[in-house]
């Protein structure tokens, strides 16, 4: 029972330490408000992605869309801003889930691998982008200050992207661990065919996994751009594997069935911390993120394997 627990909280101690000894580094500077309130804040950017990303490999697929769903959704926003606030936020959300309703339906419906439906939507989206924008960036007028507060803005002293991040855990934890839906993504991933044997609508759910992840990639686009003050065609490049790799080190399984947006909580803070340090140690390239990051998922992945290995 003990070894299980602390196999369970296995990130959320390594999250502790890695706290401890950034403390022990930069002592004031790491704990300081500011400092804590940006990690938290960056963090967010690529938590509500991560959020959906593990409904999706917790049924054993993958989206490699959400990057450049995050980009596209990002400059409508832009665009939208001068228009409506209202609509600058609800169209790109929308278009989000219009990008996951697509890949939901390719991969259910015309039985194509999720790794090459999602790549292909992937470079559709980006194309998507680039050809309204003339992959130029789409400034958001300085005067809406409703809009810009969804990113720049703070709630009780603490930033709206943070509130809305911690919003939409609370959410997907209650959908994932209360719901039919959330307790068949765990069916499907651990066994397909078994599922589908119990009467659970596996393409359905499967489908909605991809919906959420592509509405939640579209609320990522909204507070980037609030944030940045500007739409980019550019954004978001490289935030699927940033996704992955905060999923795979909060502990849900590459594979499915095992693991929870709980878990993927303590992967994303892992991967704010580590990009934190390196621009509080301000001497280290920031590309060593990437190594850093894709050692721990390796290592992360290896663990996994041996883990099951064992179990069977």
């Amino acid at each position: 029972m003990g070894k299980s627990r602390l196999k369970g909280n296995g990130t959320w101690i390594a999250l502790v330490l890695l706290v401890a000894a950034a403390s022990a580094l930069y002592k004031t500077t790491f704990f300081s408000a500011n400092n804590i309130f940006n990690v938290l804040r960056q963090s967010s950017m690529i938590g509500y992605i991560s959020v959906g990303m593990t409904c999706v490999i917790l049924t054993g697929g993958i989206d490699l869309s959400v990057g450049a769903t995050v980009a596209l959704t990002a400059v409508l926003a832009a665009m939208l801003s001068n228009v409506n606030v209202v609509l600058a936020v609800m169209v790109p959300i929308l278009v989000g889930i219009c990008v996951g309703a697509v890949n939901g339906f390719v991969i259910t419906k015309l039985k194509v691998v999720p790794f090459i439906a999602t790549l292909a939507i992937q470079m559709a989206v980006r194309g998507i982008a680039y050809i309204i924008t003339n992959i130029k960036s789409i400034p958001v007028n300085r005067d809406e200050k409703l809009f810009l507060a969804i990113g720049r803005g703070y709630l009780w002293k603490i930033p709206v992207p943070v509130v809305l991040f911690a919003v939409t855990v609370l959410v997907m934890i209650l959908v994932t661990k209360k719901t039919s839906f959330g307790r068949s993504l765990f069916a499907i991933g651990g066994n397909e065919s078994a599922a589908l044997m119990m009467g659970m609508k596996v393409d359905r759910n499967k489908a909605l996994a991809y919906i959420l992840t592509g509405g939640l990639s579209g609320l990522a686009g909204v507070v980037l751009c609030s944030r940045l003050g500007a739409g980019q065609p550019v954004a978001g490049n490289g935030w699927e594997m940033d996704a992955i790799a905060a999923v795979a080190i909060g502990g849900t399984l590459l594979s499915g069935g095992v693991g929870g947006v709980e878990k993927t909580v303590s992967g994303v803070l892992i991967t704010g911390l580590i990009t934190n340090i390196l621009n509080l140690q301000g001497n280290i390239n920031t590309y060593v993120q990437n190594i850093i990051n894709g050692v721990i998922v390796l290592i992360v992945i290896i663990i996994q394997r041996n883990m099951q290995s064992r179990e069977k």
